[in-house]
């Protein structure tokens, strides 16, 4: 697997699509973080990191509405291991007219563009989750 993040946000399109109430992929750190995030936006419940014999996986509790449908509309990933996007203080881009939640990865940690746009750093641009 060449890109983990790329597939972790495919795992989750794909469980949206068809109704699942939860999702299971490898763990990672930079994963958590992101999981983290879309969690204080409130895209997804919960999501938790468990180890069995020598593997570590990371199962996320996906959100639906009243309606059954999901909050989460899509998700874009944006900077690859190929091609990298990075952005300058103060110029962190807003997707969809700002109605799409970034997600950077600064020197602070990963965050959302707005979080960085106020404490005045840059730094890669991994996602939008609409």
């Amino acid at each position: 697997m060449n890109d983990p993040i790329s597939d972790m946000l495919t795992r989750i399109r794909n469980a949206v699509a068809t109704h699942k109430e939860k999702v299971e992929f490898p763990a990672s750190k930079m994963k958590n973080s992101i999981l983290s995030v879309m969690k204080d936006e409130g895209f997804i419940v919960d999501f938790k990191s468990n180890e069995t014999d020598k593997k570590s996986f990371t199962e996320v509790s996906l959100k639906y509405n009243s309606n059954n449908e999901s909050i989460i509309k899509g998700l874009n990933r944006v900077s690859t291991p190929g091609l990298r996007n990075y952005s300058k203080k103060g110029e962190i881009p807003m997707y969809m007219g700002g109605l799409a939640v970034s997600v950077v990865s600064t020197s602070k940690g990963v965050m959302t563009g707005k979080k960085a746009y106020r404490e005045g750093l840059g730094g890669e641009i991994i996602c939008y989750i609409w």
